[in-house]
């Protein structure tokens, strides 16, 4: 077994108010799109009150070029994730030359040397370190990293694993993109970064407890989630059918998961899932048949800063690890949806 013994997190510095958000949105979509005050509500049924940016609101009136856009990236993906780091280091009492692996995950900016490179130099982490970058699994990323970290300890007991995710999702955006799947993402999107570690259970120290990991992935659905490349930057994708797909799939799947375990239900005690959104989460519950205090953990984080992408699972993680630690005595589920179409889940003891 492995164990999630720590996890840190880190916000940009520019704040910005789910109605200064609205207001943005207004402005630059006005004359653009026809019934723009028909779904201006939208704002408003996010369930969000805030998100963080690294650039501030007037940066993203104006067009950028990708180049622009990913040297923003580099660099405050650098910053991010090594404050994110350190802040970890201190709260699991381990110093950078302890740390045998690092995963780096994100969907949001290009670097070749990798962040995780970056960070290397910048934490002082061993010359002998293992490292594997990860783009491109979206929303689902911070989940997939944690089982890749899993899978990896299983191998390597006496190991420690460094997982660093970093999203500005906010860099993305195109202002003259008028498409609603754009609309949609600027009532959604922050940014932040999280640090995780993942220790073989030959490492002393307590933490929540991997028991098993379970990939799902649907056939013909690369369009429901994801980025179109372009020329000046990535464009987001967003399909209305992912409530959709959680109400016809995910009880069915998680029942099969838990089924593996000897476990039912009614053995989960919180659903610690990314919150891609409140649509998202009230379809879950719908599904699952379970109270809304299953999902707590989710939704406040969704309030405080919005959909942060592959970062947002860890966020969630890290809230529940703080406010309740270690129960040892019940369950729970960690899962997030990504592109593919798919979705990645962890069963941890908690």
């Amino acid at each position: 077994m492995s164990k999630i013994t720590a996890v840190t997190t880190a916000v940009p510095p520019y704040v910005v108010e789910q109605s200064q958000a609205r207001d943005f949105a207004a402005h630059l979509f006005k004359n653009r799109v026809t019934d723009i005050e028909r779904l201006l509500p939208l704002f408003d049924n996010t369930g969000i009150k805030r998100r963080y940016f690294s650039r501030p609101i007037e940066w993203f009136e104006i067009d950028h070029s990708l180049q622009e856009k990913n040297n923003a990236y580099i660099e405050a993906a650098t910053d991010l994730g090594a404050e994110a780091c350190r802040l970890l280091f201190e709260r699991a009492g381990i110093t950078p030359d302890q740390i045998d692996y690092i995963v780096y995950i994100n969907t949001t900016g290009l670097a070749t040397p990798s962040i995780d490179a970056r960070l290397i130099n910048v934490l002082g982490l061993r010359t002998d370190i293992r490292r594997t970058p990860i783009w491109g699994l979206g929303c689902a990323g911070g989940a997939a990293a944690l089982s890749h970290a899993h899978h990896y300890c299983l191998g390597h007991p006496d190991h420690r694993v460094l997982i660093v995710a970093v999203e500005l999702c906010g860099l993305t955006f195109m202002p003259d993109d008028f498409s609603k799947s754009n609309l949609v993402a600027t009532a959604l999107f922050g940014e932040g970064a999280s640090a995780v570690l993942v220790t073989g259970d030959q490492v002393a120290g307590d933490g929540l407890t991997v028991r098993a990991t379970q990939s799902n992935f649907y056939a013909d659905s690369l369009n429901v989630m994801g980025w179109n490349v372009q020329s000046r930057g990535l464009q987001v994708v967003f399909d209305k059918r992912i409530p959709d797909l959680i109400a016809d799939n995910s009880a069915a799947e998680l029942d099969v998961f838990l089924k593996q375990e000897r476990l039912e239900r009614d053995d989960i005690d919180q659903f610690l899932y990314h919150p891609g959104g409140m649509k998202v989460l009230e379809a879950y519950v719908a599904a699952y048949g379970v109270p809304d205090n299953h999902f707590r953990f989710s939704r406040e984080i969704l309030a405080d800063y919005g959909n942060m992408s592959s970062v947002t699972v860890l966020f969630v993680l890290e809230r529940y690890m703080r406010e309740v630690g270690l129960k040892r005595d019940r369950y729970g589920v960690i899962s997030a949806l990504g592109p593919g179409f798919c979705s990645e889940s962890l069963l941890v003891k908690l």
